[in-house]
């Protein structure tokens, strides 16, 4: 792939993690019990903003992370069957959010380990400072690492192989349009936005994001799989 092509994997990638909800919905948890609590409109931006930042944070780190761990044990040429391996993945969770993302239940409730939503529940309600929105943006990633680890994990595949400047230009995008649907959310919501509105307009359009995040990747593990597998099909596997 070129650097085109490479940076709008990385975009699709990102648009693809940013429609996942578990950071939406904690963050309309912890905003709602600030509003209800009579907080002051300064600490709701605050904390809006903490949690947004920390969510951010983790983002760059997972990224980055992963882009390290695969550079250090295959540098920049990947092995096809590192592809294949990758993009059968991205097709799994694919399909695993077709069948199971959203609880088969009124509301937005996902599927998540019912310990990781009790805890971050549990943190929502007990957070007061911004430091402690920060480290719940954080818990909230890595909540739904099961289902973002596919979209990450290609992002760091096509990352490795840019020039230097461009894979930092390439993390910075991939972090901050995965940011997208939280930064909109807390826009709303700093600016007055009922959360009963926000929440009415998720869970009318929930199967659709469904279904867009698992269309999203098949379209994101099939351009992978053409582009590195097929098209460079004169190269052994291995």
């Amino acid at each position: 792939m070129n650097i085109l092509s490479s940076l709008l994997v990385v975009a699709l990638a990102a648009l693809i993690h940013a429609s996942f909800q578990l950071s939406v919905s904690v963050l309309t948890l912890l905003s709602g019990h600030a509003i209800g609590s009579k907080r002051s409109h300064a600490k709701l931006v605050r904390t809006t903003t903490a949690f947004i930042f920390g969510a951010g944070i983790m983002t760059l780190l997972l990224l980055s992370f992963i882009s390290y761990v695969i550079f250090s044990i295959y540098g920049s040429e990947i092995p096809k069957i590192i592809w294949a391996t990758v993009c059968g993945l991205t097709f799994g969770v694919a399909t695993a959010v077709w069948m199971f993302y959203y609880r088969r239940e009124k509301g937005t409730s996902l599927w998540i380990p019912r310990n990781v939503a009790e805890f971050l529940i549990d943190r929502t309600k007990a957070t007061r400072m911004s430091a402690e929105a920060f480290g719940l943006g954080l818990s909230s990633i890595l909540g739904e690492l099961l289902f973002i680890i596919a979209p990450i994990t290609i992002s760091a595949l096509v990352i490795i192989q840019l020039p230097p400047l461009w894979q930092l230009a390439a993390i910075c995008i991939y972090t901050l349009i995965s940011l997208i649907s939280l930064i909109t959310v807390g826009v709303l919501i700093t600016n007055g936005r009922a959360i009963s509105h926000i929440q009415k307009w998720r869970e009318t359009n929930k199967y659709f994001l469904q279904f867009a995040a698992g269309a999203g990747l098949i379209a994101l593990g099939l351009f992978v799989f053409v582009n590195e597998i097929i098209s460079n099909s004169n190269i052994g596997i291995f």
